[in-house]
């Protein structure tokens, strides 16, 4: 049973949600009105037979009144509260925030599940379960819902929106997502629910988790010492999401406000400026219960809702563990669909679409899995005394039936060989060498942190866990290193520089901060540091302004120092050791030739530029030329750019020039329309590319390739 609230604030709120007075509730109970404010200032409650009485004067039965876990339904009803203009003429065209991401689900599970491993409740042990539902309305079912979040309130805003479409990019989305609405008769919701979570906690207005998430931007109040997030940014993934920019939620709270934990209730909604009326709107607005204590009861806050109001809102949960579900209004998946092609499954007709109309909510089930297993899959791996931090699972609905069964999402299908990684290390079964199948090494590399505000130095040094083992073919690219901290979400992926061909494919995992273990040495400090170095995707560490600010402009060296540790690391322990007088790979290397250094024009003493220094080529299974190359760079405050350029190798004439297919930097390097951009005191530098094959005038197996580095452009 919930907890129930104090009885003075109790009635204090329903004499504010029904417009009376201490003294008109006085008056109908025949008392006085210094008995009314004795209960409110809670110097004393009323008698069991009064209580009948009250619940009569505010319109609501005995029992709300004696458990005082809901509001009574007499009074201001629920709408929506639209933000005013702003007094100033300021316009704003949306949120801003929303566009730091794409409307992409796999971007929307990334940011979601991490919020969630943020917000587990640690003292109990348990993972936090993250479930995703695809929803899709039509018909009745449709027109319920739009009843239950009173669309004819909403529509005038809607239109013009509409209306001034073509001016503004949130605008266009929007009204592309209110005529799928109507000319498909369709809405998508994508529900996100975790159970073994804080949930908004907190006041409507003040400092809180509530406040942070629903009423403000870029505000972060994470829980964990760990927490993935730090920006406030990946909320707006909710709402970047929802073409109709809508989100409801429903939070089942772990510390009770106002005496009570169950059925939270808001709604918020991001469109742009927009003039309905004759009165200007200033872009967000709110669902909820008109709070009395505001000018005019015009703002609304959260309410306490029955069950019968979260079930018509689709925002029933299964349990009254506590946990937050938001509920994505008009979900779209731009990414999966920007191609223009249909999504190829078994579930297509000969002319490329479906037979039941689902194809849309089922490309978008198989990306949440996809994403899923990816970027969480270490998370979700147990093993010893360690427990998994999260669970997962996706389903898809339409109209309440099924489409596809709730799918838990499970690591060791997904990421067999890293699941092993990690497990052999929490069970403490890794060996120092690679000499058997399904083995896992260990090896420690050094993270040398520095000290903060500007300050020459070494604070300590982190000892990070990297485990390697061979591939499997479901792991997805072999030869990677996945890179994560305290929450476990993969933050790095990133290849092996210089590998030579013929090496067995491997996986390594990068264990920091507290991922490498509660008790390594300055595991708390390399966790700040490490959180400080990830953009707002968290996708890569590497140099940010909060590392700057908080350390120095050179900070970012030290992690580039962990790369070449963990880059040596690997090395040692998959290459085989060469025989004196072997020639592997002797006739691939004879294709694949270094401009010599002779030819580079150097304009009078000018400063040096770089220099290819070494090189691994494969050729691919499309026919294309895979190329690893490693740059030496001279000391200098400043390099110039340098443009990799791929030639084919021919006896007389000018050498054809390939395209590159991709182009990306390893290490020291960054790579921008195909230019090489060198990281200042770096000295050397790594960057791997393949050619397309399309752009080959012979066939790969028959060609001599020469590899040159042109300063600028290239052209």
């Amino acid at each position: 049973m919930e907890t129930g609230e104090e009885f003075g604030p109790w009635l204090s709120r329903q004499l504010a949600l029904a417009g009376k007075t201490q003294a008109e509730l006085a008056e109908e109970l025949g008392l006085t009105r210094a008995a009314v404010s004795a209960w409110i200032t809670k110097r004393s409650v009323p008698r069991p037979t009064v209580m009948g009485e009250i619940a009569k004067a505010l319109g609501t039965d005995l029992g709300t009144v004696h458990t005082r876990t809901a509001d009574t339904q007499a009074g201001l009803p629920i709408t929506w509260y639209h933000r005013p203009g702003y007094q100033d003429g300021g316009r704003d065209g949306g949120n801003a925030a929303a566009f730091a991401f794409d409307a992409d689900v796999q971007v929307l599970a990334r940011e979601t599940c991490q919020n969630s491993l943020d917000e587990r409740l640690v003292e109990n042990g348990r993972p936090v379960r993250v479930r995703y539902t695809i929803h899709e309305l039509t018909g009745e079912t449709l027109e319920a819902f739009r009843s239950a979040v009173l669309w004819d309130e909403l529509q005038p805003h809607y239109s013009a929106v509409s209306a001034c479409a073509s001016d503004q990019k949130v605008g266009r989305v929007v009204d592309a997502g209110v005529r799928d609405m109507f000319e498909k008769g369709r809405l998508i919701l994508l529900r996100i629910d975790d159970y073994n979570a804080s949930g908004l906690t907190g006041d409507d207005y003040g400092d809180g988790k509530f406040a942070a998430v629903v009423r403000r931007q870029l505000e972060s109040l994470k829980s964990g010492r760990g927490a993935g997030g730090s920006y406030g940014l990946g909320k707006a993934t909710l709402w970047a999401t929802s073409a109709l920019g809508m989100v409801l939620i429903n939070s089942t709270l772990s510390v009770p406000h106002e005496g009570r934990t169950e059925r939270r209730v808001i709604g918020r909604l991001e469109l742009p400026w927009r003039s309905v009326d004759g009165n200007q709107y200033a872009g967000p607005a709110w669902l909820g219960r008109p709070d009395p204590e505001t000018a005019g009861a015009e703002v609304v806050r959260s309410w306490w809702a029955d069950e019968e109001t979260v079930e018509r809102l689709h925002l029933t949960r299964e349990s009254d563990e506590p946990g937050t579900s938001f509920l994505i209004v008009g979900a779209h998946d731009v990414a999966s669909l920007e191609q223009g092609k249909p999504d190829s499954s078994d579930d297509e007709d000969e002319n490329g679409s479906d037979g039941d109309g689902t194809r849309d909510i089922r490309a978008m089930h198989r990306r949440l899995v996809d994403a899923l297993g990816r970027d969480f899959w270490a998370a979700m791996t147990g093993g010893g005394s360690r427990l998994p931090l999260l669970e997962t699972s996706v389903r898809t609905l339409r109209n309440g039936a099924v489409v596809i069964e709730e799918e838990k999402v499970d690591p060791t299908d997904t990421q067999p060989s890293r699941t092993r990684a990690l497990r052999a290390f929490y069970d403490g079964s890794t060996v120092d060498r690679l000499t058997e199948a399904g083995q896992v090494a260990l090896r420690t590399v050094p993270l040398r942190l520095p000290l903060s505000g500007g300050r020459r130095g070494t604070l300590g040094t982190h000892p990070g866990v990297l485990l390697v083992t061979e591939a499997e073919d479901k792991d997805g690219v072999p030869n990677q290193v996945h890179s994560l901290r305290g929450n476990r979400m993969t933050i790095k992926k990133s290849g092996v520089a210089g590998l030579p061909l013929g090496v067995n494919s491997f996986q390594a995992v990068l264990l920091v901060g507290h991922a490498a273990g509660e008790s390594a040495p300055f595991a708390e400090e390399a966790e700040e540091f490490l959180r400080a170095a990830e953009p707002p995707e968290h996708d890569r560490w590497g140099q940010t302004e909060e590392l700057t600010l908080r350390w120095s402009h050179s900070a970012h060296h030290r992690i580039a120092r962990l790369t070449t540790e963990v880059n040596a690391a690997v090395k040692e322990l998959v290459v085989r050791p060469k025989r004196p007088g072997a020639q592997e790979s002797s006739k691939l290397r004879k294709k694949l030739t270094v401009q010599p250094k002779s030819t580079v024009v150097r304009r009078g003493s000018g400063p040096s530029l770089p220099e290819l220094d070494g090189l691994d080529a494969a050729i691919g299974t499309d026919g294309e030329w895979k190329i690893t190359a490693d740059v030496k760079l001279p000391r200098a405050e400043e390099l110039p750019a340098m443009t990799p350029v791929v030639l084919l190798d021919v006896r007389s004439g000018s050498r054809p020039r390939l395209d590159w297919a991709d182009l990306v930097a390893v290490e020291g390097c960054e790579v921008e329309n195909g230019v090489l951009r060198f990281v200042p005191g770096a000295r050397r530098a790594t960057f791997r590319g393949s050619t397309d094959p399309t752009s080959h005038p012979v066939r790969t197996e028959l060609t001599r390739l020469v590899l040159e580095l042109r300063a600028g452009t290239g052209e």
